[in-house]
């Protein structure tokens, strides 16, 4: 089943049809204990409503939660970091992380941060060279257990990040930088390893790129990354870990302002952001 934030409150959707979680706290429902039972007994009681997330407003799934990310989790990834880096003396680092035992995990986004379905994702004024990152990314609650998933558009300024590795956070961090949605897949099992990750860029009515990776393409697994994460951090609300791209547009490729970015995981729908 999937769940929804919305301006009403939680929207829990099923084989049958949208149903409204009056007065439930968000941050709350993500920590109850077996969540995706919880929501069966509470959507057998609430109240139907109309509810299209491509249609109707809809915020990201996030309140107190903070958003963190992995890197260099597929192959690609560590391609595309070894080549933008490689002249400030950096590639060897990603290719070091993608074999170590230890990821690499950096704090993302603030909820304040984070745009939802259909909102504003934006580019930094001081980047020339800008991509959208398509993740799968973990909610996990308080106790660190898989509470659903989510997708995540992990905007990154690959110029301001191949200057330098230590300028990741700033890469990374910024005003519109991250958007999740449109809302959490709560699942009791993990997903297949041939989920498929699809992005579609548009420019005007015109794809300016497409490309698809799966999980099974994804090197650490989604227990080993939330471990590590939880290893020395706690999370009161929980948080939100999106576990790295497989899906690097080639390097003369820039967003502009006014491009579409889609990013499609059946399981859970698709996020679309425009760009500004």
């Amino acid at each position: 089943m999937r769940l929804y934030r919305t301006t009403k409150g939680a929207v829990v959707a099923d084989g049958a049809g949208p149903r409204l979680l009056a007065g439930e706290d968000w941050d709350r429902l993500l920590n109850r204990p077996r969540l995706a039972g919880w929501l069966r007994k509470a959507a057998g009681k609430a109240k139907s409503v109309r509810f299209d997330p491509d249609r109707d407003p809809v915020l990201a799934p996030i309140v107190s939660q903070e958003v963190w990310a992995a890197g260099v989790t597929y192959f690609r990834s560590r391609d595309a970091r070894v080549e933008e880096s490689k002249d400030a003396g950096g590639g060897d680092f990603y290719a070091r992380v993608y074999d170590a035992p230890r990821p690499e995990l950096f704090f993302k986004a603030a909820a304040h941060r984070v745009s939802g379905h259909r909102a504003k994702v934006r580019v930094r004024r001081d980047s020339r060279w800008n991509v959208p990152e398509p993740e799968i990314a973990l909610v996990l609650n308080a106790a660190g257990k898989v509470a659903g998933y989510t997708i995540c558009n992990d905007m990154s300024s690959r110029d301001i990040e191949g200057e330098n590795p230590l300028y990741l956070p700033q890469a990374k961090t910024y005003d519109g930088c991250c958007a999740l949605g449109p809302g959490i897949l709560v699942a009791e099992g993990p997903l297949p390893k041939e989920t498929e990750i699809r992005l579609e860029i548009l420019r005007g009515r015109r794809r300016a790129f497409q490309g698809a990776t799966t999980l099974g393409r994804l090197k650490r697994s989604f227990g080993e990354l939330a471990a590590w994460l939880f290893r020395e951090c706690s999370f009161p609300a929980g948080c939100v870990l999106s576990t790295g791209t497989g899906i690097v547009p080639p390097n003369e490729f820039s967003l502009r302002r006014g491009d579409s970015v889609r990013i499609t995981i059946d399981p859970i729908g698709t996020l679309s952001n425009p760009v500004a």
